[in-house]
């Protein structure tokens, strides 16, 4: 028999597997009927913002090469992050600590190669976003979970980095996270990061949904330690999902490592999408409607599903994610979000992708699609469950 990898036992990312059998599902429908409600996957239902999109076709009707870029992408881009650093958070973040990725998905792996070695123990909050437990384990690391539930807000604390024996190599946040939706405040942020630090444990701060959150200061890591990696991406409040494109900030001392491994392992992001996401900077505009839209979802459902029957929901600080607990109705999410599909079509995504042990107890549902859809969705809900 033929040797296989350790990459080919890698879980799958649910979610996707959601997507596939909701585009079947819509595809199947008569014509007429009601359409498959989409609250599986947190893509924005705009797209990209009309001036990036503007800038993509200009440099395409100039007959620009749309080569390759430097690994770490046009300097004038990692010019206008540095900038969006100063203007949001009051940072000097210089442009030469920026390296523009292949969407975030492509920036996991090079700040896990750079900073971490297989056998590695890596912590972050369960529930999760699965692909960095899944990423992780393919490269030889070791994820290690720190239980959260609504009592920590699902974020992790100092004390339970400390209870660790040994400390982690490394933590991994998200502020706003999925699949809760909820914030570290900008005090309990500069503390993980000043313990990490003086501790020698290499924070890796997911940044992506920056931009979206309803009330709560935002704060980088970026500006709060010098040994800290973030991770952010054009895809959410940007609206570029498709484009793939990203970026780190990064510590001097993972600079020219994480430079080699881009020029390995990506050459560099796609050059006409890193013209799009120039430009997008200048869309506020369009920008915060889209976001006024998710926040109007979002106060609707919170209003309105707990009267549907889902009455335990995790604060939506940010992102576009609602976290329910389902428990009152079934101990698999699995099979209760195929029913939900298959009876109700509505897509929602099973909760064990997020936390494997307890995760068969909670949905996670996106509110970022129309708002004609996320009016209808409570009533679709309530419906179903009083059958």
């Amino acid at each position: 028999m033929l040797k296989t990898g350790r990459g080919a036992h890698a879980p799958a990312f649910l979610v996707m597997d959601v997507i596939a059998a909701a585009n079947a599902a819509a595809a199947a429908l008569p014509a007429g009927a009601p359409g498959v409600l989409r609250m599986e996957v947190g893509q924005p239902s705009t797209g990209a913002p009309r001036g990036a999109a503007e800038a993509a076709i200009r440099a395409l009707q100039a007959g620009a090469a749309m080569g390759y870029t430097e690994a770490f992408g046009l300097a004038s881009l990692r010019q206008r992050i540095s900038r969006h650093y100063a203007d949001k958070y009051g940072a000097d973040i210089p442009a030469r600590r920026i390296a523009v990725t292949v969407g975030a998905s492509g920036a996991f792996p090079l700040a896990f190669l750079a900073a971490f070695d297989p056998g590695d123990r890596i912590a972050m909050a369960a529930p999760f976003y699965p692909p960095y437990a899944n990423i992780l384990t393919g490269l030889g690391m070791r994820p290690v979970m720190l239980p959260c539930d609504a009592a920590t807000r699902f974020q992790p604390t100092i004390a339970m980095l400390e209870a660790l024996d040994p400390l982690p190599d490394g933590v991994i946040i998200a502020s706003p996270c999925n699949p809760a939706g909820t914030m570290l405040s900008p005090e309990d942020l500069a503390a993980l990061a000043g313990w990490c630090h003086g501790n020698g444990v290499r924070l890796i701060s997911d940044e992506i949904y920056h931009g979206l959150s309803y009330g709560l200061a935002e704060s980088t890591a970026a500006a709060l330690s010098p040994s800290a990696v973030v991770v952010n991406s054009f895809s959410k409040y940007f609206s570029m999902t498709g484009w793939r494109i990203g970026w780190l900030v990064l510590p001097e001392d993972l600079l020219r490592p994480v430079e080699c491994l881009a020029q390995n392992l990506f050459i560099s992001a796609p050059h006409v999408a890193q013209i799009a996401a120039e430009a997008a900077f200048d869309c506020t505009e369009e920008l915060e409607a889209n976001k006024a839209a998710y926040r109007r979802n979002r106060d609707r459902l919170l209003a309105e599903l707990p009267a549907a029957g889902l009455d335990r929901l995790a604060e939506a600080d940010g992102a576009f994610y609602l976290w329910a607990d389902v428990s009152a109705l079934t101990n698999d999410s699995v099979e209760l979000a195929a029913r939900l599909l298959a009876e109700a079509g509505i897509a929602a995504t099973p909760g064990v992708d997020f936390d494997r042990t307890r995760g068969r107890h909670f949905l996670r549902l996106s509110y970022c699609g129309a708002e004609s859809a996320m009016a209808e969705a409570p009533g679709r809900i309530r419906r179903w469950l009083r059958r």
